[in-house]
């Protein structure tokens, strides 16, 4: 079984949600009933990743330890890493290189959700992928404001561009990204932008070039939310809240992912619903607990 590690990138400044974020992460702030960085975490569990980096800025490593500790509530290994000055999301790689130790990765950014029916069984099946990498499109109305990739008639991605003036496609590039352990060393390999920045589409275009990159497409049964900006954050909470509400599920509970995983078990996950006290996530848990129907 391949080893893979997962880095979750909850650093940067926020700017598109200020004056909200001028004192605290934006991964942080409430998705719903959740954290934001706890969808992006659900989202490396699913794939079964076990040990994790949380890159933050400095001085909120205290508060996301605060809040996710070392992981063992979920059967998995969380630590954490400073970013003092963020340069891109090609630096997470060369930050996490110690972390990574050379095995290969998923990288994931902190304000990024994913759902949708059968995703757990496509993380897994690109997790146990032990070359290249892959990422994850999804038809948007703005791509100018992403990595854009274009395909040829028969499906093969055949360019990719970081947010393009005059995009060739629809298709965005989401903030989810697996790599093998090669890695590092193209992120080392690669020129910051006339922005100043290490960016990861330049990172996906070199293993475009080798013939080394796989794109799955998430369709119209799959929701990708980047909860970067005030209106998105909105819409986040809305989708996340009308679905719990009307499907009776708790999406991105973390507890429940592990328990289904066999990360943890019966009496961990009572034990956490007991320390949480009296609400509805605590329910959930006992919920869960008890009939062993879990929804993620």
């Amino acid at each position: 079984m391949i080893k893979r590690k997962g880095i979750v990138l909850a650093g940067g400044s926020g700017k598109r949600l200020h004056p909200l974020t001028v004192s605290i992460s934006k991964q942080l702030l409430p998705v719903y009933d959740k954290p934001m960085i706890y969808y992006p975490l659900s989202t490396l569990i699913m794939a079964g990743i076990r040990d994790i980096l949380v890159i933050c800025n400095p001085g909120e490593d205290i508060l996301f330890n605060r809040l996710l500790g070392d992981g063992s509530q979920f059967g998995i290994n969380i630590s954490y890493m400073i970013q003092d000055k963020p340069e891109g999301i090609a630096q997470s790689l060369i930050l996490g290189k110690d972390f990574l130790n050379n095995d290969p990765c998923a990288l994931i950014l902190g304000d990024n959700i994913f759902h949708g029916g059968g995703l757990e069984e496509i993380l897994i099946s690109v997790s146990s992928q032990s070359s290249g990498a892959t990422v994850f499109a999804y038809e948007v109305n703005d791509p100018e404001r992403y990595g854009v990739i274009d395909f040829d008639n028969s499906g093969k991605a055949i360019s990719i561009i970081e947010k393009p003036i005059k995009p060739i496609s629809k298709f965005a590039v989401t903030g989810l990204y697996f790599f093998d352990n090669k890695a590092y060393e193209i992120a080392s390999s690669i020129t910051p932008s006339p922005r100043g920045e290490l960016e990861i589409t330049d990172v996906n275009a070199e293993y475009l070039k080798i013939n080394m990159l796989q794109v799955e497409v998430l369709g119209s049964g799959f929701v990708w939310l980047d909860a970067g900006t005030h209106d998105s954050l909105l819409e986040s909470s809305q989708f996340i809240a009308s679905l719990q509400k009307r499907q009776a599920i708790n999406v991105a509970c973390l507890e429940a992912i592990a328990y289904k995983k066999g990360f943890i078990t019966n009496d961990q996950l009572r034990m956490t619903a007991s320390k949480l006290g009296k609400s509805d996530y605590s329910d959930y848990l006992l919920k869960v607990a008890e009939t062993n129907v879990i929804h993620s």
